[in-house]
């Protein structure tokens, strides 16, 4: 027996609320709360457990097979650039450049560029000793510093590989890592100079706390030097993009010298080479410090690989409910175009707080409604991609971990982070969207 369109809609949505209920009212592990919604919808639709079990463990092997060794490795290169100080010192080297008055400034390019390759929270973590100390030393206030940080490595962990959300995306709908990481580097410039400038704005207007155990940052000893810190960043960026490049001329011969930089270009081995050039920042290595950094770095990819593969499984479920096709045949969403991931992903992420569950959830129902959506090209997907990634940055508030990073981190109270991070992260997703649908005008 075939579902009914208005079964399997109540079954989506049913499943889609028991993942925010599970995880930002119970507080369970998103993992399970996906799983369980696999079943709620399977069972729902009338589809056999058997296959239930079949589709899931397929689409938990799909995902692990395109994504597992690329976040794995993104994750490392990120643990090895803070245990080597190299954040801290690409930090201090954008505040020379642009000056103790542009302080705030300084630290929203420095969260852009290290938030390429560092999940957000890790790198406000690994940053706070130092917003801190330029506070004291600057004067200006804590809630503009802390939201031009805090927003510059979030406008990067909306849209870029290998952050979960956006590689997991990319791997689900079928965009190139590398046009994706450009075009979404582009993307998210704008983003993050409207969350530094609410920060300047609005901040003026919070009364100033005092920052905390802020030392002196002194980076004068055992630190690498400036090249060393930001080659693990760039490198596998620019190798990347050089192989999305070449790939233009698919069909035609290609020389031994371009074949080399297709292979060096290749995800998993450029973030194979940054954690190289990561390594060699530091002359000596004790085995004990590796064995155990390396072990971290597994440990933190694990967590993040078991919720992407259990997003996986539920796509494949939905993909099975042949959910594109019903909304196709009943709603014409090809007025709404790029609208849609915007909104779904942005309702995803207000309501359970994260934003890599959000876009994983969202990608699983849009990659089937892509023709419907008019989105059914190879540029079509890369702005769908960059759509949800402007809606999981949409917005951040008290049920986002990263949040109370911020907040406990920087020590500002609820009210002062809802009138200025809350807000400038609104207004980021909104400027987002903005970009991607002049992009959609000009692409298409």
């Amino acid at each position: 027996m075939t579902a009914s369109f208005a079964q399997v809609m109540l079954f989506l949505v049913m499943g889609i609320g028991i993942i925010i209920l599970l995880t930002a009212v119970f507080r369970i592990h998103a993992f399970f709360a996906l799983l369980i919604a696999c079943f709620v919808v399977g069972l729902g639709v009338q589809l056999p457990v058997a296959n239930i079990i079949t589709v899931t463990k397929q689409g938990f092997g799909n995902i692990m097979q395109s994504l597992g060794f690329i976040i794995v490795l993104g994750t490392t290169l990120g643990v090895v650039l803070e245990h080597t100080g190299s954040t801290k010192v690409m930090a201090t080297y954008i505040l020379k450049r642009i000056g103790e008055k542009q302080a705030p400034l300084a630290m929203s390019i420095t969260g852009f560029i290290v938030g390429l390759p560092i999940f957000c929270d890790s790198g406000y973590i690994v940053l706070s000793g130092l917003n801190k100390s330029l506070c004291k030393r600057t004067g200006i206030s804590v809630i503009i510093m802390s939201v031009s940080l805090a927003t510059g490595l979030y406008s990067v962990h909306c849209l870029i590989p290998p952050h979960p959300g956006a590689a997991a995306a990319a791997s689900a709908i079928g965009v190139d890592f590398g046009k994706l990481i450009l075009t979404g580097m582009a993307v998210a410039i704008p983003a993050m100079l409207v969350g530094y400038a609410w920060a300047r704005y609005a901040g003026r207007k919070i009364k100033n706390v005092e920052p905390t155990d802020a030392p002196v940052v002194d980076l004068t000893t055992k630190s690498p030097s400036v090249l060393l810190s930001f080659l693990p960043v760039l490198v596998p960026i620019v190798l990347i993009g050089i192989k999305s490049f070449l790939a233009i001329e698919t069909g035609k011969t290609i020389s031994a010298w371009k074949q080399v930089f297709m292979v060096a270009g290749d995800p998993v081995i450029a973030l194979a080479i940054g954690i190289i050039l990561a390594f060699c920042a530091v002359r000596t290595w004790n085995k004990n410090v590796v064995g155990k950094l390396l072990q971290e770095a597994a440990e933190k990819a694990g967590g993040i690989l078991v919720i992407i593969g259990a997003g996986g499984a539920f796509g494949a479920i939905l993909a099975a409910t042949q959910v594109g096709q019903h909304v196709s045949n009943a709603v014409n969403l090809q007025t709404l175009g790029i609208l849609f991931p915007f909104l779904l992903t942005a309702i995803l992420k207000t309501a359970q707080g994260s934003s890599t569950v959000a876009i994983i959830t969202a990608s699983s129902i849009i990659q089937p409604l892509l023709p419907a959506l008019g989105l059914d090209s190879e540029t079509g997907r890369l702005l769908a991609v960059l759509s949800m990634g402007a809606g999981s940055m949409t917005l951040s508030h008290a049920n986002d971990a990263y949040f109370w990073v911020i907040a406990k981190f920087s020590g500002l109270d609820m009210r002062s982070m809802l009138q200025v991070y809350t807000l400038a992260t609104l207004f980021m997703g909104l400027t987002t969207l903005g970009v991607v649908y002049i992009l959609s005008l000009v692409m298409m």
